[in-house]
């Protein structure tokens, strides 16, 4: 084992953490499973940070594995769910518009696939180019780019397009 390693990788951790912990909750809803997905990659990534070469390697590694675990730890979960006869009542409206916003695009998230999900927080909520997220995610480009689209039409039909809005639409 190599102490440069070890010292490089706590400090990766302590500066990390909080943007992988966000990370985490953007991919599952959840803070108590967010904290436990970021355990759980750093504890996968601390048995392979040797043969990782730079400070980039290690972040963009934690976020594969924080993915994939992800996806895993969806797949395996069984959701529990029973039909009733009737649905439960709207919440009612709150006075925190903001708060309201960020609720309804996390549900609207939390609709969608869970690769088409990690896509787009990897592109609007950490602001990653393509070409990273496809690396992260293991796939082309060109499946980015359409699980961008797909996931934004989604997202539309939930009224969040001023919510999330490609960089160009930003600027112009």
């Amino acid at each position: 084992m190599d102490p440069g390693r070890d010292l490089e990788f706590a400090e990766f951790v302590d500066g990390r953490f909080t943007a992988l912990q966000r990370f985490g909750y953007l991919l599952t809803g959840e803070w108590h499973l967010a904290e436990d997905l970021v355990q759980t990659s750093l504890t996968k990534v601390w048995f392979h940070r040797n043969s990782l070469r730079s400070g980039n390697a290690l972040e963009s590694y934690t976020r594969t594995v924080m993915v994939n675990t992800s996806t895993q730890w969806w797949r395996r979960k069984w959701k529990g769910e029973t039909p009733t006869e009737h649905l439960p009542e709207p919440a009612a409206p709150s006075e925190y518009g903001v708060v309201d916003d960020r609720d309804l695009l996390l549900r609207a998230l939390a609709t969608l696939p869970r690769r088409t999900r990690a896509t787009l927080v990897l592109r609007y909520f950490e602001d990653l180019p393509e070409a990273e997220i496809a690396q992260i995610m293991g796939c082309s480009i060109g499946t980015v780019k359409s699980n961008v689209s797909r996931g934004l039409a989604k997202l539309r039909e939930h009224h969040l397009v001023a919510a999330v809005s490609s960089p160009a639409q930003k600027e112009g």
